[in-house]
């Protein structure tokens, strides 16, 4: 199994009501991709961070092996997921690890 993990900050000039808006549509946006794509075990957004993190948006999901998360990363529903995300979010960082 493979864990991938994703977090982003908001990008600057968006107020707070758009921050959370945006933050709200990215996790259910993402979290709506189990029912599109084959090989997630599980797929999780967190949007309430907490002040002692550095990351307003994390995303915490698992897959069956490597190719099932490279199917993810190309997948058309992904990938409109990942052009709003670029859009309202910067600073992302990516783990990817065996489990």
């Amino acid at each position: 199994m493979v864990r991938h993990i994703v977090a982003w900050n908001h990008k600057d000039g968006f107020s707070e009501a758009e921050n959370k808006e945006h933050a709200e549509k990215i996790k259910a946006d993402l979290e709506a991709l189990t029912q599109w794509i084959e090989g997630i075990i599980e797929l999780r957004v967190h949007i309430n961070t907490m002040p002692s993190g550095n990351r307003d948006v994390v995303l915490n999901s698992l897959f069956h092996s490597e190719e099932a998360l490279a199917g993810y990363q190309t997948h058309p529903e992904h990938k409109k997921a990942a052009s709003f995300i670029g859009a309202v979010m910067q600073d992302r960082i990516c783990i990817d690890y065996f489990e």
